[in-house]
């Protein structure tokens, strides 16, 4: 019986177009209609959301006529199968595109189809911290289905297209013709709507697109491990690095999703602004001053390690694979600086850490407390394990406070200012937050991620507050904790995400120094910076990897090359 079944529905189906021919001939062109307008969509499909104009979708496709003319001319077994065939390449093409469009609005630039996997589980682990794990399964499950559905769907249009130009070859044939001439006219006129041309080769230049990539890739590894091995300060002695910083503690701390747009977009500028001008005063009053400006991040909308690394190596980090490549070697990194003098203990305070973390070996790091490891018992606020409050004053507890045979070396990570910004921490009273348990309220209170994640408006408002809140607990812990010892260091470690930034922003971030000690700050004095937390916005702009050489030369380093 089960295997009649499909016979039965083959007459039922045979029996009602009999019975119903013009609807059967209706529904058969609306089918074939619908298939082609697929097929045509899914070759004009842009790979940046911006670029979404009814105009993109105007065009006539010069894949499209290339493939109908091989469709037309095969026989139908060889038909079905390379239209089959195309019809996947057209999938897994549209799935590359959809993806190039998630990663330009995160990440500011296309998917990688050789480095950017394994971020595919980090973005799982991001929505399991933000919308629960049940959510993150269930998305992780729809895109599955998506991407399968996509390839399903791609191979029947194709196949269906060809199937009806084969059935009308000779008409097939003169519309053909009469199209190519058309597209021909186009393209040696240059006819355009709306500035986007009619004569398309969209998918043409996507396949251009991601070869050269994939051959760019294959190119800068092997360049990349070679400049990775050349150092200006690589064979510098201990007693040859930092001679002006003996005797500080020196803190590098870097601000999450800290990026240019919260000083100047006029959402959230103003909140982040009025903070920066009013921790600036405060510090002022305790007896610290600063010098700020401005450096370009290699990473944007995400991959803070991107930014991590390459502020401290003086190396552009931009992927996966530099980075892999520059921590598997001994390439000194700013932190290692101090640690090769033997005059610093260095210790790491990384609250979004919370596996092994191997790289702490090559950014010289004697001590690391990881998510686990600072005591915190409060709740989570999504992606960030604790609150930045906490974490710093976990830092005096286990570290800054102590008394010490030499002075400290920190390396600070901070996380409140991560996206989803919802829900964020308030600033309590420094006695009280013990084991953290006072943050329990406040969560439980607070935004919901799913409240803002889809609103551009709201989210650029929680973001400025989750900086504010973020540099708030950094300069009130200076102010708390700070002496005349004292020198911090912070940055941003790139933009947020385009929701939040804009498209096309900058990659620029904020970066200043603050000492109570003024031969700090003079030995910066040529750097054009500008006095205060905010960098004025003419103020000077580095490349991030610029930063290394330009401090340790600052400080009394002296080079002392190795060579490729």
């Amino acid at each position: 019986m089960r295997a009649l079944r499909p016979r039965a529905v083959r007459r039922a189906w045979s029996g009602w177009k009999a019975a119903h021919p013009v609807a059967a001939r209706g529904l058969s062109l609306a089918l074939t209609g619908l298939a082609l307008a697929v097929v045509l969509v899914a070759l004009l499909l842009p790979n940046k959301r911006e670029q979404f104009r009814i105009a993109e979708f105007t065009r006539v496709p010069v894949e499209a006529l290339l493939g109908a003319a091989l469709l037309i001319a095969l026989p139908r077994r060889a038909r079905t199968v390379v239209a089959a065939l195309g019809g996947v390449a057209l999938g897994v093409l549209t799935v590359l595109n959809l993806t190039d469009i998630e990663f330009n609005q995160y990440l500011g630039r296309s998917f990688n189809v050789i480095l950017d996997w394994q971020l595919l589980d980090d973005a799982q682990s991001y929505l399991v911290d933000t919308m629960g794990r049940t959510v993150a399964l269930l998305a992780t499950a729809g895109v599955v289905v998506l991407v399968v559905a996509l390839l399903a769907l791609m191979a029947l249009a194709v196949v269906r297209v060809g199937t009806w130009l084969g059935r009308h070859r000779a008409r097939s044939t003169r519309g053909l013709l009469l199209l190519c001439a058309l597209w021909m006219t186009c393209a040696s006129l240059n006819l355009e709507v709306r500035g986007v041309p009619l004569a398309a080769e969209h998918t043409v230049a996507m396949l251009k697109y991601h070869e050269q990539a994939l051959r760019s890739t294959i190119r800068d590894e092997r360049e990349f491990a070679r400049t990775a091995r050349a150092d200006a300060f690589g064979g510098t002695p201990g007693s040859e690095l930092v001679p002006d910083l003996r005797g500080k503690d020196m803190i590098f701390t870097f601000i999450e999703s800290y990026g240019r747009s919260a000083v100047e977009d006029p959402i959230m500028a103003p909140g982040v602004d009025r903070t920066l001008d009013t921790s600036t005063q405060a510090l002022a009053r305790a007896g610290f001053h600063a010098k700020s400006g401005w450096l370009t991040s290699a990473t944007y909308g995400g991959g803070s390690w991107l930014g991590h690394s390459t502020f401290m190596s003086g190396l552009w980090i931009d992927n996966q694979y530099r980075y892999r490549t520059v921590t598997a070697g001994d390439h000194l990194t700013l932190t290692d600086a101090f640690k090769k003098t033997g005059a610093w203990d260095t210790v790491g305070v990384m609250p979004g850490v919370q596996k092994g973390w191997p790289e702490a070996k090559w950014y010289g790091l004697d001590k690391v407390y990881n998510a686990f490891q600072l005591g915190y018992k409060g709740p989570k606020f999504s992606w960030s394990t604790m609150p930045d409050q906490y974490a710093l004053e976990s830092f005096q507890r286990l570290e800054h406070g102590r008394k010490r045979d030499k002075p400290l070396m920190g390396f600070v990570i901070l996380t409140s200012s991560h996206q989803p910004w919802a829900p964020i921490p308030k600033t309590v009273g420094w006695d009280q937050l013990g084991d953290g348990s006072v943050y329990k309220g406040i969560e439980a209170a607070g935004t919901k991620p799913a409240d803002i994640i889809t609103d551009p408006t709201r989210s650029r408002e929680e973001y400025g507050k989750s900086v504010q809140y973020s540099v708030t607990a950094l300069t009130q812990w200076l102010e708390r904790y700070g002496n005349e010892n004292t020198v911090l260091v912070f940055l941003g470690d790139h933009q947020p995400i385009a929701r939040v930034s804009g498209d096309h922003a900058s990659r620029d971030v904020p970066c200043a120094i603050v000492a109570k000690d003024p031969k700090v700050l003079r030995k910066i004095a040529g750097w054009g910076w500008s006095d205060g937390l905010r960098p004025a916005h003419d103020a000077p702009v580095w490349k991030m990897s610029a930063f290394r050489d330009r401090f340790l030369t600052a400080y009394g380093s002296t080079p002392h090359p190795t060579k490729r």
